[in-house]
């Protein structure tokens, strides 16, 4: 069985469970516009569009708190989501990161240690981006995911959807 919340470490970050207690040092990294400003509900920097988001993570049970190494500051989030045992695949997404830990290094690690992870289980990865998220878009691209076509979710919402073969990512990691 794949454990959606697993506790991981890594150099620069730890990713463990979130939980309800997480919402306010969370919401104080997600109340930045500029982490929003390409994804297609710009209100998760708000109090109500934040909580929303929040209450759809916990519903999961597959949200992940990303925490500083060092300090321990809570840095961001993401989470596994549909899990599925018999096409063997997840999908990761709802990721963001306060500013500061932008550029790469930081999100680099932290899709290392979920890949890592998920393909323990999994043979596809798959990603959901909003068409004009192109950080994301460059971000999945970057860890050798292929554009597979789109999805349109319920509520009527097209993303792109991109998709990692644990052969593929196994392929790109160093000996």
């Amino acid at each position: 069985m794949f454990d959606l919340q697993p506790t991981l470490r890594g150099s620069l970050l730890h990713l463990r469970p979130l939980v309800r207690q997480d919402l306010p040092a969370l919401y104080a990294v997600a109340q930045d516009p500029l982490i929003w400003e390409q994804h297609p509900d710009k209100t998760r920097c708000q109090p109500d569009g934040f909580a929303r988001f929040f209450a759809q993570a916990i519903e999961s049970r597959g949200a992940l708190v990303a925490t500083e190494a060092v300090t321990g500051e809570m840095i961001g989030s993401s989470r596994y989501y549909g899990y599925d045992s018999v096409a063997r695949e997840v999908e990761i997404g709802w990721t963001f990161l306060a500013r500061r830990y932008w550029g790469g290094t930081y999100n680099r690690e932290m899709k290392q240690l979920m890949l890592d992870h998920a393909f323990q289980a999994v043979d596809r990865v798959l990603f959901l981006v909003a068409p004009s998220n192109y950080r994301s878009q460059r971000a999945v691209l970057k860890l050798g995911a292929v554009p597979d076509g789109s999805h349109v979710d319920s509520a009527g919402n097209i993303s792109l959807r991109y998709y990692l073969s644990a052969s593929a990512w196994r392929a790109k990691q160093p000996l």
